[in-house]
């Protein structure tokens, strides 16, 4: 039975998350939460959590866990998951159907543009209609990287298209599906991605083109949409602004590219902070993150003794970063009143033969 907030009041939720929430997203290690994991969320009061893989088994479960997760700190915190279609997709067959991959919906936009528009416009409404019904709330979707030939695999073909026109049209329409279903949409991974030659998950890429070569493919699907609610960083060096550190735990690309140049004063996530792209501990990867700007660090992984470090490390939301968090919270859109199976039908239909 899932686990019922109904008896924590209104003022309850919103008191909670305005003066107890920390600066970080959290995940957890199984099905269901352990009893330490209850204890230390209760205690160290994440603002959000974030499911993978290892979280999913069926339907009631993950509605379970959600529940849970939100049980802890007692308000209706974001979920995130990453449901992207393609290789990413954290919940797939046979609770939800396979989606296609970025680059089969920018193949579409390709051949025909307001075909591709729609595709990925019904995609994410799909996905808003899959993710709701769990609880689920917030959806790692766009990804706003604009690949290079050579690039990682990393992004590959997640991403959209070759051209910023195309990741920017595409990256609009996903984002304003999940809305249309009552989810928020967090841009990735800023302020780009696409030139990494090395996979950040294991390794730091290192990007050496100019600025200006930044600023014409790499930048302008971000600045498009820099009216979104939520961002997420990469781990990426970018040594025409900071060639000493990624751009997670840059300030000079935080302040200078992603909060002036670019114009976004959302709520600035960061990649997973135990990803090796990043040094040190992980205590001080949280640390550097907080110094670096970002607002919120996130840690995936569910290891109870990286997220003691990284809590030991991470303050509570205060300043812009939980006027941030409080345009988040109080942004979640509601509903339309779509016809889900005409939507799916239609979805079916644009690639049958995909």
């Amino acid at each position: 039975m899932a686990v019922d907030l109904t008896r924590i009041s209104a003022k309850r939720l919103y008191d909670s998350y305005m003066t107890e929430s920390k600066a970080m997203i959290l995940g957890c290690s199984g099905l269901s939460l352990t009893a330490e994991e209850k204890a230390f969320y209760e205690a160290e009061r994440p603002w959000g959590f974030i499911l993978f893989g290892r979280n999913i088994s069926e339907p009631a479960q993950i509605a379970d866990l959600v529940a849970e997760m939100r049980e802890s700190v007692g308000w209706h915190a974001p979920v995130l998951i990453d449901q992207e279609g393609g290789r990413v997709q954290r919940i797939r067959p046979p609770i939800f159907q396979h989606y296609p991959s970025g680059q089969q919906l920018g193949d579409l936009y390709r051949q025909d543009k307001e075909k591709g528009r729609r595709a990925a416009w019904l995609m994410s409404r799909l996905h808003a209609f899959d993710l709701s019904g769990l609880g689920i709330n917030v959806d790692c979707l766009p990804v706003l990287d604009v690949p290079v030939e050579g690039s990682s695999n990393v992004i590959g073909n997640r991403a959209y298209g070759g051209d910023p026109v195309t990741v920017t049209e595409m990256g609009r329409a996903a984002a304003e599906g999940l809305k249309a279903g009552g989810l928020l949409p967090v841009m990735k991974h800023m302020p780009g991605h696409g030139r990494g030659f090395a996979d950040s998950h294991h390794e730091l890429p290192v990007v050496t083109v100019s600025r200006q070569e930044l600023e014409a493919h790499d930048f302008p699907p971000f600045v498009a949409m820099k009216d979104e609610l939520m961002a997420m960083t990469c781990h990426v060096v970018f040594t025409a602004i900071d060639p000493e550190n990624p751009a997670t735990t840059s300030r000079k690309v935080i302040d200078g590219v992603i909060r002036d140049q670019i114009g976004f004063d959302g709520l600035l996530l960061s990649d997973d902070s135990s990803m090796n792209a990043l040094a040190g501990t992980l205590g001080e990867r949280a640390a550097n993150i907080i110094a670096g700007g970002c607002d919120i660090v996130l840690h995936c992984n569910g290891h109870m003794d990286e997220m003691q470090q990284v809590v030991a490390n991470v303050p509570m939301l205060q300043g812009r970063s939980l006027e941030r968090a409080v345009r988040v919270v109080n942004g979640f859109p509601k509903a339309d009143a779509a016809d889900e199976a005409a939507m799916r039908s239609e979805f079916h239909a644009m690639f049958a033969t995909v």
